[in-house]
């Protein structure tokens, strides 16, 4: 008789979790596929297309000038108010789509994730170049209505990608934790837009921070997007506008500080998304 041959399986838990960052950079292309498949969808079967990325940020501005410049007269330092109110919108609508995309990713992408294993991080960052795409459109608007009142930036311009990039990790960070809440708790879903309508009149969109009383502007900087958005009119008003290092530094650490508990919360709850979804 032939001897019985024996083998054994060994099922090695988080075996793949050791190679999570690798992955990242093995799965790009499926990130690239996502990134496409999101812009391709946005304005699919929409009239007026990409005109959209346009009108949203256009609209608010029109009537943040009715409010705050003909009616409540605020001070826009020295830079005409149309382009001190677009020049905070692009940042602000940049942030809020991309902080609503990553929050709702995960669930629009449930079929995915219970089939196949990936790193589930390429979700919600695919879902914010979509908001990309949509602020370089938009940003097509600014310069024309710089070019209408004859107002032009100076070298300061060039730290512009600098404070996208800020509001890219601000939008990323809170995305994350709160796209791992969505996923058990489908209730953030309606959270998400409350949040952000409240944010829009917390942030200094309308206003500038200089109005702000001194002994609450500390507490004000804890919004991690009051830096970015100063730090998009100090770019675009060629320095004309107010940035103190103070805000900038807290603006800073609160987007890190933000990343940190976003992606630590993102990957304590990541094995259990297939399962819960």
């Amino acid at each position: 008789m032939t001897e019985k041959q024996e083998f054994q399986f060994t099922i090695e838990a988080g075996k793949a979790e050791r190679h999570y960052w690798e992955d990242l950079w093995r799965y790009r292309e499926l990130f690239y596929i996502l990134a496409w498949r999101d812009i391709s969808v946005r304005y699919k079967q929409t009239v007026i297309g990409v005109l959209w990325a346009v009108l949203r940020p256009l609209l608010t501005m029109i009537i943040f000038v009715l409010v705050f410049d003909k009616i409540a007269k605020l001070p826009s330092e020295g830079v005409p108010y149309p382009i001190f109110v677009f020049a905070a919108m692009l940042p602000w609508t940049f942030f809020s789509s991309s902080f609503s995309d990553a929050s709702n990713s995960l669930i629009g992408n449930a079929n995915l994730i219970s089939k196949v294993y990936f790193p589930r991080l390429i979700i919600p960052v695919a879902s914010i170049v979509v908001s990309v795409v949509d602020f370089a459109i938009s940003f097509c608007l600014l310069i024309v209505l710089m070019a209408w009142y004859n107002y032009w930036p100076s070298w300061q311009i060039v730290t512009l990608p600098l404070f996208l990039l800020l509001g890219f990790f601000a939008a990323l960070g809170s995305g994350l934790f709160i796209a791992s809440l969505n996923v058990k708790y489908r209730d953030f879903r309606f959270v998400i837009p409350f949040v952000v309508q409240i944010g829009l009149y917390i942030s200094p969109v309308g206003f500038s921070t200089t109005i702000v009383p001194e002994e609450y502007q500390l507490l004000y900087y804890l919004n991690p997007m009051v830096g970015v958005i100063d730090g998009f009119r100090w770019a675009i008003s060629g320095g004309t506008t107010a940035l103190n290092e103070v805000e900038l530094l807290m603006s800073v650490g609160m987007v890190v500080f933000f990343c940190i508990i976003g992606i630590v919360r993102f990957r304590k709850t990541e094995k259990t998304f297939a399962d819960v979804i």
